[in-house]
């Protein structure tokens, strides 16, 4: 799939394994962009299932996101998931939580400083939950549910670009292109 869409990727079209995200800043704009998709998926007998597929919508959930015009924000059925999740009992339960939160570290300034607590109960011999780690992990909740909608800055203003050393994280922040129009398709 990426590589009978790479004309494309980086400029309409996002693609992660059999998801195909298309992205502009009008319909007319995107129903011609949707069909040079189709186009090269009917001439490479690729098939998509219209079941699996929404078009010109302005929200997506995508790989655990929510891509819309305002920005990429984390799945609320996610953060549900985080916040609602109870103290861990056991290592594997530690590392579980450790993973889902990992996953949204982005939207955290500062997460690997903040679950560094609870990162150290991953490397000890025998489990130990500390209070600590109870704090972070509080910390961690509290912070997804405040999470901010990430965006793209706007080039034409003065924006400021801050960064810092740590022995514990380390934190960066990777551009994403987001736009208005949206559609998904599973094949």
């Amino acid at each position: 799939m990426t590589q009978v869409l790479r004309p494309f990727i980086g400029k309409f079209v996002v693609v992660y394994i059999n998801n195909i995200l298309i992205y502009n800043r009008s319909t007319s704009q995107h129903l011609d962009h949707l069909r040079q998709v189709c186009e090269v998926l009917r001439k490479e007998q690729l098939y998509a299932n219209p079941k699996k597929c929404t078009f010109l919508v302005y929200r997506v959930i995508f790989l655990g996101f929510i891509v819309s015009a305002q920005g990429v924000s984390a799945d609320h059925e996610k953060v549900r998931a985080i916040v609602e999740w109870p103290i861990p009992q056991t290592i594997r339960e530690v590392r579980s939580f450790h993973g889902l939160a990992t996953f949204y570290r982005r939207f955290i300034r500062n997460f690997s400083t903040i679950v560094s607590p609870i990162t150290d109960c991953l490397k000890k011999g025998d489990f130990h939950w500390t209070l600590a780690a109870t704090q972070a992990f509080d910390e961690i909740k509290q912070k997804m549910v405040e999470a901010p909608v990430m965006r793209l800055p706007n080039f034409s203003k003065v924006f400021e670009i801050t960064c810092d050393a740590s022995g514990v994280g380390i934190v960066g922040v990777p551009p994403r292109k987001v736009t208005q129009l949206h559609t998904s398709v599973k094949s």
